[in-house]
C-alpha cells in the first residue's frame, strides 16, 4: 500500500517532478518532500493489487494477497487508504483502513470478519508488524516527513543519501535511518534502520520500478531483518490511477460491506 510502500509497504506505493542531474538538490527537506510525493501520491487516487510473501529465519513461507485503494485530499495532504485481504482463507475478508493526516497522529482501524470486530490501532502500534510481516503498519501509508530531522550526508550520480532521525526517540523503536533517494525519480530505493547499537536491523529495498500512467512506480521491493533472517516479498500489479475513487469508500461501513465495484479491475 504509495509500507507497503507500504508494506509497504509498503509494504505495503502509490506527482513527482524529475530531478535535473546536474543542478542536484541541497535541502535536504526539499528532497524528502518530493521523494514523499514521489512515493505516495502519483494521480489523484490509486488502485492496486499487491502479493507479500513472508519468509522466516527458518525458510517458512507465507503469502498473503490483498488489494489496495487509495485517495488523495491534496498532493502531500491528508489521504486515505483501505486495503483488503483475499487470500490466504484466514486473513479473507479482513480490512484495513488509514486517515492519514499531516497534522496529528493518523486514524487506523482493522476489521477481522472471523469476530466482526473493528478495533482501531493504537498511534504506538502502528510501527508493529503488518499482518504477520516484515513491513509496518505505518510503512503502509508512509511515515510523516515532519516526524523526523533529516540530513543530506551524501550526493552521488545516481543518488541522495539522507540520514534521518526521529525527534521523539520514545516514540519509535530505531535511533536512525540512512536512506538512498533517486535523483531522477526521488523515489527510495534503499533504507537502512538502525537500532541503538549501531545495527542494521531492517532493510528496504527496491527491487523493480515500472513507468504507469506517466508515474515512476515502484513494482517489488522487500523489507528484510537482517539481525533475525527473516524478509517479505511485496509484489504489485494492475495498478491504475486517476481511477475516480468516491470519498465515502473509506469508511468504517464499507470496512464489513466491501466496495466491489471498485475493488475490480478496469474492464472486468
Amino acid at each position: 500500500m504509495k509500507y507497503l510502500q507500504l508494506i509497504g509497504l509498503s509494504i505495503f506505493a502509490l506527482a513527482l517532478s524529475p530531478g535535473a542531474r546536474a543542478e542536484p538538490l541541497t535541502d535536504a527537506k526539499e528532497i524528502v518532500a518530493r521523494a514523499n510525493l514521489a512515493s505516495y501520491y502519483n494521480g489523484d487516487d490509486g488502485r492496486s493489487e499487491a502479493r507479500m510473501a513472508i519468509e522466516d529465519a527458518q525458510g517458512r513461507r507465507q503469502l498473503r494477497q490483498f488489494t489496495i485503494l487509495r485517495r488523495d485530499h491534496a498532493d502531500g495532504g491528508d489521504q486515505d487508504f483501505m486495503v483488503f485481504f483475499s487470500r490466504p482463507s484466514d486473513v479473507r475478508g479482513t480490512v484495513f483502513l488509514v486517515a492519514k493526516h499531516v497534522d496529528r497522529d493518523d486514524d487506523r482501524w482493522l476489521y477481522l470478519p472471523g469476530l466482526d470486530l473493528v478495533r482501531r490501532i493504537s498511534a504506538g502500534d502502528k510501527r508493529t508488524s503488518f499482518v504477520g510481516s516484515n513491513f509496518f503498519y505505518e510503512d503502509v501509508s508512509g511515515r510523516h516527513p515532519e516526524a523526523d530531522e533529516h540530513t543530506l550526508v551524501e550526493t552521488t550520480a545516481e543518488h541522495y543519501v539522507l540520514e534521518s532521525r526521529p525527534k521523539d526517540p520514545g516514540a519509535v523503536e530505531f535511533d536512525r535511518y540512512v536512506t538512498r533517494i533517486d535523483r531522477n525519480t526521488f523515489l527510495p530505493m534503499r533504507t537502512e534502520y538502525y537500532d541503538d547499537r549501531d545495527r542494521v536491523y531492517r532493510l528496504m529495498e527496491v527491487l523493480a520500478v515500472e513507468e504507469i500512467g506517466g508515474y515512476p512506480t515502484v513494482t517489488r521491493s522487500r523489507m528484510s531483518a537482517p539481525l533475525d533472517g527473516g524478509n517479505t516479498l511485496m509484489e504489485f500489479r494492475y495498478i491504475e490511477y486517476d481511477v475516480g475513487l468516491p470519498a465515502d469508500i473509506f469508511s468504517e461501513r464499507y470496512l464489513r460491506s466491501p466496495p466491489v465495484d471498485w475493488l475490480r479491475r478496469s474492464g472486468e
